[in-house]
């Protein structure tokens, strides 16, 4: 019998591994072994630790596919890992040598959805969840996107903003 290609799914912001939700049967029919990591959104580097223990508990060629905010960890990720035979990047950011992430928030304007973010009494970035449709899932079944925003997993605004900027965000009301 051939060994099964594995499949390591990387969500984006905001996210979690169910985010994969749809795409994971299709891969399956497929004959992949899907597995999706659940990131902490901690710190990049926590986030591409724990990519890389997914990585290193499959069993052969593996593709590793990164959503958004996933891109980053998967190119981190990849980085040495022998079974890694590709990276797929789907609308996934990608940093170039010597650049930060915080650097490339603050190229060109803020997207509309910015307004929406918030940040809570431990540092952690929120969707409003009055706005999360319109800021993060404007293309998703209203449905679904109420559901994203009643389960999203904030981030740590460590990777994302200096100290002094956290002060002048808005408070989440949850």
């Amino acid at each position: 019998m051939e060994a099964k290609i594995n499949v390591v799914l990387v969500h984006g912001a905001w996210a979690d591994g169910s985010s994969w939700s749809k795409v994971i049967p299709v891969l399956q029919n497929k004959r992949f072994n899907v597995t999706a990591v659940q990131l902490p959104l901690t710190s990049l580097g926590d986030d591409i630790e724990v990519t890389r223990n997914f990585l290193a508990a499959q069993k052969g060629l593996t593709v590793l596919v990164g959503h958004s905010y996933g891109g980053l960890i998967i190119t981190g990720a990849a980085n040495d890992a022998p079974n890694v035979s590709a990276i797929v990047y789907i609308a996934a950011f990608g940093l170039d040598e010597d650049e930060s992430i915080e650097g490339l928030s603050k190229q060109g304007p803020a997207p509309a959805g910015a307004v929406q973010i918030c940040t809570d009494d431990h540092s952690f970035l929120w969707i409003d969840g009055n706005g999360f449709p319109q800021a993060f899932a404007a293309d998703v079944d209203p449905v679904d996107a109420r559901i994203m925003a009643a389960v999203q997993k904030p981030l740590s605004v460590r990777f994302f903003l200096s100290s002094a900027a956290i002060d002048g965000m808005c408070s989440c009301l949850y």
